[in-house]
């Protein structure tokens, strides 16, 4: 059974990295919002930074920053540390 878990990893890694911290923010938004079809992360880079812009229905916007801001520094806490592993900066706007 722990190979097959193994073999479901590996799918996952056909992504770009970035691509990867895109899906995830888009999953952890989705979970919590409303409206989970006005959910949509689009990415920027600068060439020093990439930016991932998290666009949510406004009414879902406080489930999504959290109180005091919690829930999205905690999504940017998961951000860097898979930035981190891949080498790069990220940054995300919640517009």
């Amino acid at each position: 059974m722990a190979e097959h878990d193994d073999e479901v990893m590996v799918d996952g890694d056909d992504l770009s990295p970035i691509d990867s911290m895109r899906e995830m923010i888009e999953y952890i938004a989705r979970a919590l919002a409303s409206n989970p079809e006005a959910v949509s992360v689009t990415e920027e880079d600068d060439g020093e930074r990439i930016f991932l812009h998290l666009s949510v229905d406004d009414q879902d916007k406080g489930k999504v920053i959290g109180r005091d801001g919690r829930v999205a520094q905690s999504m940017r806490s998961l951000l860097r540390v898979a930035a981190v592993k891949a080498d790069t900066r990220v940054s995300l706007e919640i517009d």
